[in-house]
């Protein structure tokens, strides 16, 4: 699915860490990363944290996010290029010290970066994904991730359009293709097929049964007779 960078700009206060998490936790949901939520949130809070407490609050920031590659990257920039984050062995009880070696645990790997007027403090996660080229399935694959983009931000077009377009052979067969490209899709992504289909199989029948339970009363009404 199409992951585009995005970034915001905001003014360094606490109030604004909590949002920045909930944010977070959107984004990553839209971009099928539920499982690096908890690791994104914490890395966004003690990045930004760091910012207010050793450059300071109202400072302008920047928050950038990413997918490159494989790497979910998070990248924090403000203006003062002497406060470089360091990690330091902070004691269990301190209160000090201890975001970056919070962001050193869960992340793959974090830096700084120093450029004229700002610097950049950034940390990757490995988000799990299979880099494009390693997607044995490329051509179902690469129409699996345009059907999920076009599914995402549309909706189906009324069953009598299709009927106008395809005859029923045409249609049952572009549908089997769909079908196949999704699991082509899920494999390449680590996910299990099966496992995906048997519960695509138990929503449908569940849609089915609470259909039919919704229209039987209405198909069994008795008639009234006149006499």
């Amino acid at each position: 699915m199409s992951r585009q960078p995005w970034d915001l700009t905001f003014v360094s206060d606490p109030e604004e860490v909590a949002a920045l998490r909930r944010l977070m936790r959107l984004q990553l949901g839209l971009w099928g990363l539920h499982e690096l939520v908890d690791e994104a949130q914490l890395c966004v809070s003690e990045l930004v944290s760091n910012v207010i407490t050793h450059v300071g609050h109202g400072t302008p920031v920047t928050l950038v996010v990413s997918v490159n590659g494989t790497r979910l990257r998070i990248e924090v920039h403000d203006p003062d290029t002497r406060a470089v984050p360091t990690l330091v062995a902070a004691e269990a009880d301190s209160e000090c010290g201890r975001g970056m070696a919070l962001v050193d645990a869960v992340a793959d790997r974090w830096g700084v970066l120093l450029h004229r007027g700002r610097k950049v403090t950034w940390c990757e996660l490995d988000t799990g994904i299979m880099p494009a080229s390693d997607h044995g399935c490329g051509p179902g694959v690469l129409r699996a991730e345009t059907l999920l983009d076009v599914y995402a931000t549309t909706k189906a077009p009324p069953a009598s359009t299709i009927g106008d377009r395809l005859n029923t052979i045409m249609a049952e067969e572009a549908v089997i293709g769909a079908i196949t490209d999704f699991l082509h899709w899920l494999r390449a992504h680590g996910k299990d097929p099966d496992e995906v289909l048997d519960h695509a199989q138990t929503r449908f029948e569940s849609q089915i049964r609470e259909f039919e339970a919704t229209t039987r009363p209405a198909r069994n009404r008795p008639v009234k007779r006149r006499n």
